[in-house]
């Protein structure tokens, strides 16, 4: 049970630290404009792919409570991130966090020649990458804002414990491709390289060592193979070149600690039962 008390901040609105030194040099126009909000694990998640693809962009930082019409034209939901294509005219726009990722990993087969998936001579191999980014959408990313988002001490248990549960089964599905053979298991794998599951859960993972440890005296499983892969996740320079100063994260979570009405459509949604947005 939480021992900290709601003292009403509220989120940042810019990044701190590396990240903000990434967004500075990425201030220029560019053929693609990244709208983001320094906070939000959704948009880290293109933020760390598209420093590790190596396609150019610009950082966007957006206010999206304040739904801004800028925003709102590229994502009608005002979510964020969106991407903005500069290079149509009018310009086009692709939001949701996934299907934008899958963009890019086009995008990066035609440019850069860069990929966060095994090659595609080896199908069944894509396809265990992708059954470990749909495990962490499908579960661990809502067990999380369960977790988060438990007021008693009964609910933070139980939460607390389908949150390890989650990252249990990701790293059962890391040991399936292991032991299947698949050629690319991304950084749960010794000198292998960052890959689409790695992207996808980099942000929560990274939140359950400041924000889960401040409200929720959260600490990760232990395991000598998880704790290793921990460090190369946390440690890999594309994701770090994202992050801000953790004071940030525990600042801009606190709502959801609390569970204020109205902290944003995700926790609507974990409060209602209803699919994340």
């Amino acid at each position: 049970m939480t021992t900290n008390s709601d003292s009403g901040k509220s989120y940042h609105r810019e990044c701190t630290g590396e990240a903000l030194e990434t967004a500075k040099a990425h201030g220029s126009p560019k053929d693609i404009t990244m709208f983001g909000s320094c906070f939000c694990p959704f948009v880290q998640r293109v933020w760390i792919a598209l420093e590790f693809l190596g396609i150019d962009y610009k950082v966007y930082e957006v206010d999206p409570y304040s739904k801004p019409a800028d925003l709102l034209e590229v994502s009608a939901k005002g979510l964020v991130p969106a991407l903005r294509l500069e290079t149509y005219d009018p310009p086009r726009a692709i939001s949701e966090s996934t299907v934008i990722l899958e963009f890019l990993e086009d995008l990066a087969a035609m440019t850069t020649q860069r990929t966060l998936l095994p090659p595609g001579i080896n199908p069944y191999a894509r396809t265990l990458v992708r059954l470990q980014a749909d495990h962490v959408n499908r579960t661990l990313v809502p067990a999380f804002y369960r977790y988060i988002q438990a007021q008693n001490e009964e609910s933070q248990i139980r939460g607390g414990k389908e949150f390890v549960q989650a990252i249990d089964g990701l790293v059962k599905l890391f040991q399936r491709a292991q032991r299947e053979g698949d050629i690319h298991c991304g950084l749960w794998s010794e000198g292998g390289t960052l890959s689409l599951a790695d992207v996808m859960v980099a942000p929560w993972i990274f939140r359950a060592t400041n924000v889960l440890v401040h409200y929720r005296g959260f600490q990760l499983p232990e395991g000598t193979q998880f704790r290793s892969y921990v460090e190369r996740l946390l440690s890999f320079p594309a994701f770090k070149r994202t992050c801000s100063t953790e004071q940030l994260y525990i600042d801009s979570y606190e709502r959801y600690a609390f569970n204020r009405p109205n902290t944003s459509q995700v926790a609507n949604a974990i409060n209602s039962g209803a699919a994340l947005p």
